[in-house]
């Protein structure tokens, strides 16, 4: 009898609809009463998930639709968080690929079908927001189908099953103009094109492919069960490479509908949680005592940047509300973070005062900050660094993207003068009919930190951006981020008006009047391409030759707001910047004007 659970995960690039698609199929799956108030974008429930509008985080749901359970797997759409992609895609028997009607694949897009196949799970294909002004679905799916041949699909795989769908409108249609109007031929074909989960008899074996952790419960671990059943507890040993640890299972789960169910015992093919053990990991292997060998790692793509966080030392440490200030207490949180997250990775071989961190990309990193910011930790960190190889003669190797942009056709002189000077080569350039111009680019990761937001500036917010990794390449030579120095505060006090109108005449400001500032904290940005000191503290003398209004007449210039991401791509190698809970402060390395001079001199 085939099983009545089917595993499948959502696959997508980012953006094209994916969590709003998954919301559609909770309601319609009988998640809800009729009248419930629901969230939008229910899978995304983290509160940077929900601000910034993308999936960073796998989640697992169900529904049950005519008696069977169908384990529903959420996955990042962005190219940062593609680790996650990886290890979900080890826990499911099938993938949804939502592409959107509008764009087509997307390089991401190519990234996470390539996983699929890798991983041996056969695709159902949504063509995805048919209801969207200028959306060309059949466009789409030629575009799709060439994405398939092109990734060496086999004939089979040619008739890949598909719908076209809208996560809006809350419908799935066998063809475009078609008159269905709820979700039903996506679970018909969920559950007659996912093969069921293997159900093999045998002793107990699982990989872990999932983490979370409770106050109250401790570390909670699972993934698919591979073979056998555990019942609460039952003993069980955790292998990996050079360790083997037995445990008691204490607790079991599993996933109905949005939260997780206590259960006594978990069969074969079921998604499940477990606790029982602290030190657990993704890719360790739980099972039966009388099984010796562990299960091969999932294979995870390398991290490209680097990045190292210190404990804040600046005068101002500890005024702004941090709860966590030393580097005991950042090196354990960010421990606790490479144990979740498949794609970060800490430098054991880093000095004690530092904590060297590797990730996928800046926007896993700017994630990872934001979130350590909100919980009350304070930092100071550098600017990211690509990550570099030694090649087999030697040569110095750095990872290399491809990277697809499409925009009006107005804005292509700055955008290929940018990437010009962040050491990029174009590859190919194509125009559509609606006037928009489409480059491909292979450029080094680092000419990426700061590209984003330069760019949406460049093409006035019109412009679609993607990246993935193509891998590691002769390393291109320097990339100027900065064109300009930075202003330096000379003394400690707080930032007046009569200064700021000063100084202001000399570049950019970042803070406003009234700001607390530090000697060796940089308050903004100079108009050439040098640093300079300046007296941001210093008062108006009194005396009785202007009236007591004359200075609030003066019309400030408007200080610069920066995004953490800004921050991160706008940081110099002398540089750091100061997070705390309540402010981003950029500062010289060395605070001391003199010991700074010295050191430049020495360099």
């Amino acid at each position: 009898m085939s099983s009545p659970i089917r595993n499948i995960g959502i696959i997508a690039h980012v953006d094209h609809g994916k969590t709003t698609l998954v919301d559609a199929i909770f309601k319609q799956g009988g998640l809800f009463r009729e009248n419930q108030a629901v969230a939008e974008r229910l899978m995304d429930s983290n509160d940077l998930e929900r601000e910034k509008g993308i999936t960073i985080l796998s989640k697992v749901a169900s529904v049950r639709y005519k008696g069977s359970k169908i384990n529903i797997v959420d996955t990042p759409g962005h190219v940062d968080f593609g680790g996650e992609v990886e290890r979900v895609l080890s826990m499911v028997d099938g993938v949804l690929l939502v592409v959107d009607a509008f764009e087509g694949p997307m390089p991401q897009t190519r990234f996470v079908l390539k996983k699929a196949f890798e991983n041996g799970l056969r695709p159902i294909v949504c063509i995805n927001k048919i209801d969207r002004e200028g959306a060309r679905p059949l466009h789409a799916y030629d575009k799709t189908l060439d994405l398939f041949i092109d990734l060496g699909a086999s004939e089979d795989d040619l008739f890949f099953p598909h719908l076209y769908t809208s996560g809006v409108g809350e419908f799935a249609r066998m063809t475009p103009d078609g008159g269905e109007q709820d979700m039903r031929e996506l679970f018909e074909m969920i559950l007659h094109a996912v093969p069921p989960p293997s159900s093999e008899e045998g002793p107990f074996l699982l990989q872990v492919n999932n983490l979370d952790y409770s106050d109250y419960l401790g570390r909670m671990f699972g993934g698919k069960i591979l073979r056998g059943r555990v019942s609460v507890g039952d003993r069980m040993v955790l292998m990996r490479e050079g360790a083997r640890t037995p445990f008691n299972v204490t607790k079991l789960w599993v996933y109905e509908g949005i939260s997780m169910q206590e259960v006594e015992s978990i069969s074969a093919g079921e998604i499940g949680m477990m606790s029982g053990l602290d030190d657990v990991l993704i890719s360790d292997t739980i099972a039966d005592p009388s099984i010796t060998d562990p299960i091969p790692a999932i294979d995870i793509e390398q991290p490209t940047l680097t990045m190292s966080f210190y404990a804040n030392q600046s005068p101002l440490a500890g005024k702004d509300g941090g709860k966590h200030l030393t580097i005991q207490k950042i090196r354990e949180r960010l421990d606790r973070e490479s144990k979740i997250s498949v794609a970060l990775k800490i430098d054991p071989d880093a000095p004690a005062e530092t904590v060297k961190v590797f990730a996928r990309g800046e926007l896993q990193l700017a994630i990872l900050i934001e979130n350590m910011r909100r919980e009350g930790y304070e930092m100071a960190i550098s600017r990211p660094k690509a990550v570099l190889r030694k090649g087999e003669k030697g040569e110095t190797l750095e990872p290399i993207e491809v990277l697809t942009l499409e925009f009006p056709e107005d804005s292509m002189g700055p955008v290929m003068a940018e990437l010009s000077k962040r050491r990029g080569d174009m590859v190919d350039m194509s125009k559509d009919e609606r006037g928009n111009v489409r480059l491909v680019y292979e450029i080094p990761t680092r000419g990426l930190i700061g590209f984003r937001s330069n760019y949406l500036t460049l093409t006035r917010g019109f412009g679609i951006l993607s990246q993935a990794l193509e891998g590691f390449g002769p390393f291109r030579g320097d990339i100027v981020n900065r064109s300009r120095g930075a202003l330096i505060a000379k003394d400690p006090g707080k930032l007046t008006r009569y200064a700021y109108e000063d100084v202001q005449e000399r570049g950019q400001m970042f803070y406003e009047p009234g700001t607390d500032v530090y000697g060796g904290m940089i308050v903004g940005e100079c108009a050439r391409d040098e640093d300079m000191v300046v007296n941001i503290t210093k008062q108006k003398a009194a005396n009785n030759m202007r009236s007591s209004t004359a200075d609030t007449t003066t019309v400030l210039d408007a200080h610069r707001e920066f995004s953490l991401e800004q921050a991160l791509a706008w940081l110099r190698d002398d540089e750091l910047l100061e997070v705390t809970p309540k402010m981003l402060r950029f500062r010289k390395e060395v605070l001391d004007h003199g010991e700074r001079r010295v050191a430049e001199r020495r360099s």
